[in-house]
């Protein structure tokens, strides 16, 4: 299996597939927050928008736009941690798919905080949100893609971008295809869990992307996170050396 890891799996998962959907895709979603709960999805996205938040200067208002957000359940981590820090924040969840935004809308019905957008990375407007967040987002793309999704991020960011993705790696490929075959028979679950660890990322895919974006190691800084997870933190500003991020 570790050789079979040293390059990105290139097959679409089943959620790509924009055909397709309904209710297993819903139960899908729901089998998702659980996975996230189980390996800690929301503490990387939480230690970038820390990051970013201090390198800009702690502002005390923050809206974030979440693309590709499915549930959205990791930003009740980050809302918690807002209302710690005294921050008004404003979350927009964007997803492509009803199913997901139907999901959200449930998940978020009780936080005013939160809006749901059906809609599309590539058209939302220019410097609409602070910071714009992707948590397990990116893997979904080829490499070759991956300089325009990133160009997107930031073109609607007026602060930074802010890259939570999985380490392509067999121990956290085997923890995922041994826990979701634990907590359910969904096949959208059972198929597209183990591909996004073979479809996620390494230290040298992060370099390569720097390279072809063009940026300073002050500009986009990466990190290896638990669980088996990379933060990746892209600023429209020199970052600064930051100490005292969780």
């Amino acid at each position: 299996m570790s050789r079979g890891l040293e390059k990105r799996a290139e097959a679409p998962e089943l959620m790509d597939d924009l055909t397709s959907g309904g209710t297993e895709l819903r139960e899908a979603l729901r089998k998702l927050r659980l996975l996230n709960l189980i390996f800690a999805a929301a503490k990387p996205t939480l230690y970038g928008v820390q990051r970013l938040w201090m390198e800009s200067g702690k502002p005390r208002s923050l809206s974030i736009v979440d693309v590709g957000a499915g549930s959205g359940d990791v930003n009740r981590r980050l809302l918690q941690w807002a209302d710690k820090q005294g921050i008004a924040m404003s979350v927009m969840l964007v997803d492509l798919t009803e199913e997901a935004c139907e999901e959200a809308r449930l998940f978020f019905r009780n936080e005013p905080r939160v809006q749901v957008i059906r809609g599309d990375l590539f058209k939302l407007e220019d410097g609409c949100a602070d910071m714009v967040t992707g948590t397990q987002f990116l893997h979904h793309f080829a490499t070759e893609e991956l300089p325009a999704v990133v160009h997107s991020m930031l073109r609607i960011s007026r602060l930074g971008a802010v890259i939570n993705d999985i380490h392509r790696h067999w121990l956290p490929w085997t923890a995922v295809w041994v826990a979701t075959r634990f907590i359910s028979t969904n096949r959208y679950i059972r198929n597209d869990g183990p591909l996004s660890v073979a479809k996620g990322f390494r230290a040298k895919d992060w370099e390569q992307l720097r390279s072809r974006l063009g940026k300073r190691n002050s500009e986009m800084h990466a990190a290896w996170r638990p669980l088996f997870r990379y933060t990746v933190v892209i600023s429209k500003a020199a970052a600064k050396t930051i100490d005292g991020v969780e």
